[in-house]
């Protein structure tokens, strides 16, 4: 039997949320997960670049891990971005309400894609591989950056369209492949475990923090529904934390591959019978979350699974990628944000307690002392 994870859940609100995640990441035993003489890398979530309630790590999330951290000794931080092919990394970082935290908790920002900050080398992984050596048959490459430091996954909770849920085994997908990784998502579950087998490989430490003030119901990441939830996770099992959030959104964790892969693998508890959840009571929750279907579901099907699936090479490793990049980046920037989107967040922003919190931070009014 696969060794007991434990995970700590808490309920929470605007007004106690810093609190209430630096409790919850003492609950999950942060500081024992860590090497204390390492560097710790932050990698929030950016899944858009505009802020779409539930797609992208909060600003109290990456502020109060920030100070959970600091607050258990680790002095050391640094924030380490990526982009994707469809994602405006420094404007998602200013929408957000990233920048101002980054500066008043003095954090430096290093980009995976800028050669000054980090080079991709040749990673020969230790453990065996599921699907990322038949992916990338001329080498694995990841950034050197990330060898010898621990890791802190700052994930929301959502459903994902290619994955039906997302967290914090698919937030190391876009820090340690290269823009690249869409070569991956026919076998994205396999991707997902062959990711974390690496993690262990590279990092002294592994921790997750989640938040699910606002989890995202439906086609996710980006074009998803914001249901206010009220919870936080953490836990230093990444299988553990993702199986916790998947059973809370009303999905049997085991039913998702990259969890049961994991599990099966002995990465992680995905068998929520052997986790121990610490903090809250959330053993009845069940939000009836489904994924759904929309046109952009139904491209990537055609393109990752169904009858054009032969036609990836052709499109994807030639230029004619732009094709397919610009369909996607012309439906969720200029269709979905301008058309759906925006609205839905104005209306989160002015009716819930959440929205208003995000607005202080806009305005750089809720910045707590480290």
């Amino acid at each position: 039997m696969t060794s007991r994870a434990k995970v700590a859940v808490l309920r929470t609100q605007p007004e106690t949320v810093l609190e209430d995640y630096q409790r919850l990441c003492d609950l999950a035993g942060m500081a024992e997960a860590l090497d204390p003489n390492a560097t710790t890398i932050l990698k929030d979530n950016i899944s858009w670049h505009y802020p779409m309630p539930a797609a992208n790590t909060t600003p109290w999330q990456l502020e109060a891990s920030i100070l959970a951290l600091r607050r258990a000794g680790f002095q050391d931080l640094v924030c380490v971005q990526n982009k994707t092919v469809v994602i405006n990394t420094f404007k998602g970082e200013d929408l957000n309400g990233y920048v101002p935290i980054f500066r008043h908790h003095n954090i430096p920002v290093l980009y995976n894609f800028q050669d000054e900050d980090m080079t991709w080398i040749r990673h020969e992984p230790k453990a065996e591989m599921l699907a990322l050596d038949k992916v990338y048959p001329k080498g694995i490459y990841i950034p050197d950056y990330f060898y010898g430091k621990n890791i802190v996954h700052l994930p929301t909770t959502k459903c994902h369209i290619y994955t039906t849920t997302t967290g914090a085994m698919k937030n190391a997908f876009g820090g340690l492949l290269n823009n690249h990784r869409h070569y991956a998502h026919t076998w994205i579950h396999e991707t997902l475990v062959d990711l974390l087998a690496i993690q262990k490989e590279l990092h002294p430490g592994i921790f997750a923090v989640m938040d699910g003030t606002t989890a995202g119901d439906g086609q996710g990441p980006r074009t998803h529904t914001p249901v206010v939830k009220n919870v936080i996770l953490a836990s230093a099992d990444q299988v553990a934390i993702d199986a916790v959030s998947a059973k809370m959104m009303g999905f049997d964790p085991l039913s998702l591959d990259y969890i049961r892969l994991a599990h099966e693998r002995g990465l992680g508890v995905g068998d929520v019978r052997e986790i121990e959840v610490v903090g809250d009571d959330v053993s009845g929750e069940n939000w009836g979350f489904e994924v759904g279907y929309n046109f952009h579901r139904f491209l990537a099907w055609m393109a990752w699974y169904g009858p054009t699936k032969f036609l990836q090479k052709l499109v994807l490793r030639t230029p004619l990628v732009a094709i397919p990049i610009f369909i996607s980046e012309f439906n969720h920037d200029y269709v979905h944000w301008p058309l759906k989107e925006k609205h839905i967040y104005e209306d989160w922003l002015a009716n819930t307690g959440w929205g208003r919190m995000f607005q202080e931070y806009q305005e750089k009014g809720h910045l707590a002392e480290g």
